[in-house]
């Protein structure tokens, strides 16, 4: 594995950590404070770590994300990063393989159902969902009868599809025609269709980010998590640490500001400007549990 630079270039004074603005995430937050060791910080990657680019494939870290990361995770039990994306590509794109720092990284690719782990460097996964091959055999097919807007695109997934419209001359219009078609072509395959940011991801059922925070809070016996993300495909997680805190694991729900899904940033204990906010959330974060 290579080497990454870690320390950030800029010059700061600590600053205090942004107030929850709901009860339950300031009793998380005060948690977290107290017992930093127990904490498990998992956050998603699109949105929340990296901007959202028009090629998801060249989507990169906020420049400060890898530091600040390094910086705050030898002080807390774990992170993971929870992502859509393939662990492997996430692993590429984001630069985490041989950070020092983040030795105990896990990477919870496809909504859980890969997994790489720096200590070993390796991807864990099971089978893929037979679906998925006959889906993407009928895609081109179903997007031609369904009409699809010039600028739609698909991105092979591996373990799922996922139908684009942010290229198109208007997205959401284009995004709205498909529903339906691609919805009905998940389902004749077992299959569901997971909506987001001008895309809809065609994926085995089961499988989500919710169920991915639970049995890794559970595997790592986390006494408290902070959760961050910006999409529709954040919400299970956010469901799940609701559910967490309801059988008393404290829970903070950070939301990733866009004005593109507001859903999150209803439910959140705080929210902060996109990537840049979510890195200065975790560097005033780390600087307290000096």
């Amino acid at each position: 594995m290579g080497t990454h630079e870690t320390h950030s270039t800029d010059s700061r004074s600590a600053l205090p950590t942004p107030t929850p603005t709901t009860p339950r995430g300031h009793e998380a937050l005060a948690a977290i404070l107290a017992a930093p060791r127990t904490v498990l910080v998992a956050l998603d990657f699109d949105g929340t770590l990296a901007p959202i680019v028009e090629n998801p494939q060249d989507a990169r870290p906020h420049p400060d994300a890898l530091a600040v990361l390094a910086e705050l995770a030898p002080k807390v039990a774990s992170v993971a990063v929870v992502t859509g994306r393939p662990a492997a590509v996430a692993v590429s794109n984001g630069g985490f393989a041989g950070v020092p720092g983040l030795e105990r990284l896990a990477v919870l690719g496809h909504y859980g159902a890969e997994r790489w782990d720096a200590r070993t460097g390796t991807v864990s996964a099971p089978a893929p969902h037979p679906g998925v091959a006959a889906v993407r055999a009928e895609l081109p097919a179903v997007l031609e009868a369904a009409g699809a807007w010039p600028g739609t695109w698909v991105e092979e997934k591996g373990r799922a599809v996922a139908v684009h419209t942010r290229r198109a001359e208007d997205p959401q219009a284009a995004f709205e025609a498909l529903r339906r078609p691609l919805a009905d072509l998940a389902a004749r395959h077992g299959l569901v269709v997971e909506p987001g940011r001008m895309v809809l991801e065609l994926r085995p059922p089961g499988v989500d980010k919710g169920v991915a925070l639970t049995e890794y809070v559970r595997e790592t016996g986390a006494g408290a998590v902070l959760y961050a993300g910006d999409d529709l495909g954040d919400l299970p997680a956010f469901a799940a640490v609701e559910k967490l805190r309801s059988d008393g694991v404290p829970g903070l729900l950070v939301a990733s500001g866009s004005s593109e899904v507001t859903e999150l940033s209803e439910r959140a204990d705080l929210v902060v400007e996109g990537p840049a906010g979510v890195v200065g959330l975790l560097r005033a974060l780390s600087d307290e549990l000096r």
